[in-house]
């Protein structure tokens, strides 16, 4: 049987490990849906590159999801969303969703004040496009930013608790702290595995619980309107397929994807591919 536009796959790219928070949400949140994940672990970090350098590597791991027939592609990585999505959706004939506006919106929408704060990479502060997405959503938001390089390498290297994660965390929450926030987005798709710590130092600076919101669950909610709105959703029925492309080290990153799931991946189809 011929595959239709809606049996196709949905491609999601990231510049690593940090997107499969965002494709976590999605398949949790449409799991009839066939996944497809470009991880481009041999170029990564993305966040301290410059805006035209990303641009180029954005289009070659969105060239190569085109490749795999995706009928929509998700973009997990907000520096590439920040500075690359425009061009993306010029020269591509599918929809395309970043992670920066659902994110930007959800803040808004869970601050009392309209003072949100966002820890980022430093490439996605320097862009500007946090501030830029909050404001066409609501025009008397103030946003704040603050890089925290440190983060994504505690990360990748699985630190997720103790004092190293909660010293480094609580450096860059304070300048944001300063500024009366009442939510605060996580900019990066790493963050998320260190949600606990984050909102921990959050809540003692602030003196209360703040909220701290993860954008792939706002991405995820999107793109299921964004499925219905272009007729693109898969008809209910077997789960979806998942397949991995990374473009280095696919047994490394087998090995610490499981962390970024929250299940175990021994078994997960990772591919090494060429760009």
């Amino acid at each position: 049987m011929a595959q239709t536009r809606n049996d196709a796959p949905i491609g999601v790219f990231d510049s690593g490990l940090g997107g499969l928070t965002v494709l976590r949400a999605v398949a949790e949140q449409l799991p009839h849906e066939d996944l497809v994940y470009l991880g481009d672990s041999a170029r990564v970090p993305y966040g301290t590159r410059s805006a035209q350098t990303v641009v180029n590597y954005a289009r070659a791991c969105a060239r190569k999801l085109r490749e795999q027939n995706i009928k929509l592609l998700v973009v997990a990585c907000n520096t590439v969303s920040a500075v690359a999505l425009d061009q993306l959706r010029a020269e591509l004939d599918f929809p395309i969703l970043g992670v920066i506006a659902p994110g930007a919106r959800a803040g808004v929408r869970a601050s009392r004040t309209g003072r949100v704060g966002v820890l980022a990479t430093p490439g996605t502060v320097l862009s500007g496009a946090y501030p830029r997405a909050a404001l066409e959503f609501d025009p008397r938001v103030q946003v704040f930013t603050e890089a925290a390089p440190l983060l994504v390498p505690l990360v990748e290297e699985g630190w997720l608790e103790g004092e190293v994660p909660r010293l480094a965390v609580r450096k860059y929450l304070g300048g944001l702290t300063e500024h009366g926030i009442d939510a605060l987005v996580l900019g990066c798709t790493h963050y998320p595995l260190l949600e606990p710590v984050i909102a921990r130092e959050l809540a003692d600076l602030h003196g209360s619980p703040t909220p701290v919101i993860d954008s792939a669950h706002a991405v995820a909610s999107e793109l299921a309107v964004l499925l219905e709105r272009e007729q693109l959703a898969a008809a209910p029925g077997a789960a979806g397929s998942l397949r991995i492309l990374v473009t280095d080290m696919p047994n490394k990153f087998r090995d610490v994807a499981s962390r970024f799931l929250g299940r175990d991946v021994a078994s997960l189809d990772v591919t090494a591919i060429d760009l």
